[in-house]
């Protein structure tokens, strides 16, 4: 089943210099349980295409769809209900409330569900288990080394059990060593939950975890690979 499907996807972007087409015809499918790795130029389309996928921006033109459903021109509040159900986030930056603790952090997405503080507490303190920090679930963000915070910022995502997780450059931060560990984290959750993953990424090793691997130059997709590995 195609989890996630693009048509003819364009985007372009106004600027006082003229348009700037980000991307531009842009077409895949993407099966559900797969990892997916989007590399490409600084410049290249990389991020706009992601933002499109998980519904935060729309595009100029053409159409996007999960699980069948075409989402392109929906309301902004069924595609707020589609993240909300459907998408974990995980960003470069980590970008965890600062004042928060990091069973505070992964709660969040889980009150914009309406779910009562108990369970809320309850779901937070299961994915802050799987990411092994359940010893520091009352700690500050900045209590908390790098890799530590990016596996709250992964408890966060999985805090809803979405059915896809958009990462962006999500090692960007990290060095080598602490990569690989959130690279493998990433890997085991997507081959143990069967969660799509969809990634962009400047590292070689970390697009080395695809088996769908999109290139993007130019705004336009140069090479895709579908690989038949785990």
């Amino acid at each position: 089943m195609n989890i996630i499907s693009a048509n003819k996807l364009s985007k372009t972007y106004n600027h006082k210099d003229g348009p700037v087409e980000a991307i531009r015809g842009i077409s895949f499918n993407i099966e559900q349980g797969r990892f997916v790795t989007i590399t490409g130029a600084s410049g290249s389309g990389k991020s706009t295409l992601l933002l499109i996928l998980a519904g935060l921006i729309r595009p100029s033109s053409g159409k996007f769809s999960f699980m069948d459903k075409e989402l392109t021109d929906v309301p902004d509040a069924v595609l707020a209900s589609f993240r909300r159900k459907h998408v974990g986030f995980i960003m470069q930056s980590f970008a965890l409330i600062p004042y928060l603790t990091a069973i505070q952090n992964v709660m969040l997405p889980l009150s914009l569900n309406k779910m009562d503080k108990a369970t809320q507490y309850t779901a937070a303190v299961s994915v802050l288990q799987q990411v092994g920090l359940e010893n520091r679930m009352n700690h500050l963000p900045r209590e908390l080394s790098a890799g530590q915070q990016q596996r709250v910022a992964i408890a966060r995502a999985l805090a809803n059990n979405p059915s896809v997780i958009f990462a962006d450059e999500p090692t960007g931060n990290l060095d080598p060593a602490l990569s690989v560990e959130i690279l493998d984290f990433l890997k085991e959750i997507n081959l143990q939950k069967q969660i799509t993953v969809v990634m962009v990424t400047h590292s070689p090793l970390a697009a080395g975890y695809g088996n769908i691997k999109i290139h993007l130059d130019n705004g336009q997709i140069d090479l895709i690979s579908n690989e038949n590995i785990p």
